[in-house]
């Protein structure tokens, strides 16, 4: 679907679209890299990592789902992590304490900063931006930029310390 559909939110929040789903930034209707094959097998493995420790971590994982960032923005991270059991309703509504993005060889990076803002901008404590080649990337928080170079990710709040190598141990 062409990025340039504009809907009502109203309408958005209705459609079920046969592609996967998209994001909604004011009314415009932007791709959702899903990625491939290596995207997806990352993207699982940190949900499963995530189930595994949700009652050591006091959270709740969850892949790809809405979330409503602002009245009219609607964005979509690969896999949410959430405070306490499964939030209730169709969208996440609250600020998440971490969300994670599995960059796709499509993502372009004034797209993806232009998503990291957004989920600052809405409360997001942290944001991780992995790449599922080199298990290496960013951190960003309100304060910060960190570089991953060592593949360990981190969030203080709560305090989640991720080794990327050690989801690919069978």
């Amino acid at each position: 679907m062409p990025a340039t559909v504009l809907m009502s939110v109203e309408e958005y929040l209705e459609t079920s679209f046969d592609d996967g789903d998209l994001e909604y930034v004011d009314g415009e209707l932007l791709e959702h890299n899903m990625g491939e094959v290596d995207h997806g097998d990352v993207q699982g493995r940190i949900y499963m990592w995530f189930f595994a420790r949700r009652n050591q971590l006091g959270v709740y994982a969850l892949v790809e789902v809405r979330t409503r960032i602002s009245p009219k923005r609607y964005r979509i991270p690969d896999v949410s992590v959430v405070r306490g059991s499964k939030p209730a309703g169709r969208v996440i509504t609250e600020p998440a304490p971490l969300v994670i993005e599995v960059l796709s060889p499509e993502d372009r990076a004034s797209r993806m900063e232009a998503k990291i803002d957004d989920y600052l901008r809405f409360g997001i404590g942290c944001v991780w931006v992995i790449d599922p080649e080199t298990g290496n990337g960013h951190i960003y928080t309100a304060e910060r930029r960190i570089a991953v170079d060592d593949g360990i990710f981190r969030c203080a709040d709560p305090a989640i310390e991720m080794n990327f190598a050690a989801l690919f141990i069978e």
